[in-house]
Order: C-alpha cells, then structure tokens, then sequence
C-alpha cells in the first residue's frame, strides 16, 4: 500500500497542474522519482506512509518569514515547522501531506515549491 500510495504521487506530480489527489494503479512503480518520494519525512514521520500527496497551487500556499499556511479543504492552515521538508524540491511543485483531527485538516508534510 506505502509503495502504491508513493507511485501515484510521483504521476500526480509530473501529470497535473493544479491541485490533485494522486491515487496509485501500480502503472507508475518504475518511476526514478519513486525512491525519492519515499525517503521524504518530516519530524512527524514518512511523509508517504500514512497520507498521499497533494500538489498546491501557487495561490494557496503563503510564506511569511520562514513559516508557511496552506489553503485545504476551504481551511487556511498552519503548517507546523517541523511539517516543512527542508531537503531540495526535486519536482518544483509544492506539495502537502494531509490528516485530519476533529473533521479538520493538517499538515504531516509539507514541501514548498518555486511559487512561479
């Protein structure tokens, strides 16, 4: 299931424009980005084990010295710091791993991009 969740989100990434859900079908576990996308974690874990990945869209992603809000779900959110991956973005898309607590979106991990 880990491997499938990561595969969809390399084809997300690569495929899409705007904010998806990637979703795995197994087509794209000979990615070369696959192995990356796996090693991604945050100080709350795997980024890929429990939540797949979204691509952001420059609009609904804000930074502010060093801190960042993303815009899930129609809920502008905090994203703790120890949610930022802080390695090179790979892909150049933002992206967010999501969970809820209480019916409400939060962010596992989070990567920023260009905002190009």
């Amino acid at each position: 299931m880990f491997a499938r969740h990561c595969a969809a989100l390399v084809l997300g990434v690569i495929m899409l424009a705007t904010s998806a859900f990637a979703r795995d079908d197994g087509r794209y576990a000979n990615s070369p980005l696959k192995p990356w996308f796996e090693s991604l974690h945050s100080q709350y874990g795997q980024c890929c084990s429990d939540a797949d990945g979204y691509v952001i869209a420059d609009v609904d992603w804000e930074s502010d010295n060093g801190h960042y809000r993303v815009h899930i779900d129609d809920e502008w959110v905090v994203v703790p710091d120890g949610a930022v991956i802080t390695e090179p973005n790979k892909i150049g898309r933002t992206m967010v791993w999501k969970h809820y607590v209480d019916g409400h979106p939060r962010v596992r991990c989070f990567m920023p991009g260009s905002m190009t």
